[in-house]
Parts: structure tokens; sequence; C-alpha cells
């Protein structure tokens, strides 16, 4: 087994509905991320997945996140902007365009500060 990762960063403004304390305010972070990749083997070139087509799908993602208001985006309306949430949202919008008999999202890593974060990952 392979795993094959990249990471990049955003930044953006959200708030926590129903927090109590200073996260329930408008604040940003720069967040930055980790996707890992696990492919069960390799194509014809030996590679389990091709880091430009990786970090061509988490583009079109990330470019969605960046400079925003997290809470004003869809996929953040009924639920909190967490890092956890974001972590989950990044990783189910990986499953649609990087999902093959070969290769699948394993996690995604988010972290709010440089102390600070959370992984998601679905059962193999």
């Amino acid at each position: 087994m392979f795993e094959i990762f990249t990471t990049t960063h955003f930044s953006s403004g959200h708030h926590l509905r129903d927090y109590p304390g200073n996260c329930e305010k408008p604040h940003g972070h720069n967040w930055k991320i980790k996707v890992s990749i696990r492919a069960d083997e390799l194509n014809q070139l030996g590679m389990g997945l091709d880091f430009r087509e990786l970090k061509a799908a988490l583009k079109v993602i990330i470019d969605d996140l960046d400079h925003c208001d997290l809470n004003e985006l869809p996929a953040f309306k009924q639920v909190n902007p967490s890092s956890e949430n974001i972590a989950r949202h990044i990783f189910q919008e990986l499953k649609k365009s990087l999902v093959t008999e070969r290769y699948r999202p394993h996690q995604v890593t988010v972290w709010e500060t440089d102390a600070c974060g959370v992984s998601y990952s679905e059962t193999d």
C-alpha cells in the first residue's frame, strides 16, 4: 500500500454558532491542510497517483474555501465550520473526483493553528 500526500493552506473567517466562548465571534485562521491518498498498486509509470492530479483536485476545493466567510458557504449553513467539519468536507469533496479501483482518499488533516488540528478519515 502506498500513501500519497500533499499539503496546502487557505485563509478564511468563520464563527461557531452557539459556542460558549470567544469562537462564537467572527474571527479568522490561516488553515493548513494535508491530504493523503492510499493506492493499492502503481500505474504503468510507477505512480500511485500523479501529484499534479492530487494538487489540481485539492485546489478546486480550497479555492472555494479561501478568503471567504465559511459560515456563508452551502456546506456550512447547517453545520458549524469547525476544523472537524472542514476536514470532513474536504474529504467528501475529494471522494467525488479521486476514487478509482487503485486509489482513494485516506485522510485529511486540518490545522487551525500551529499547535491544534484534527484528522478525518473513513474506515478502510
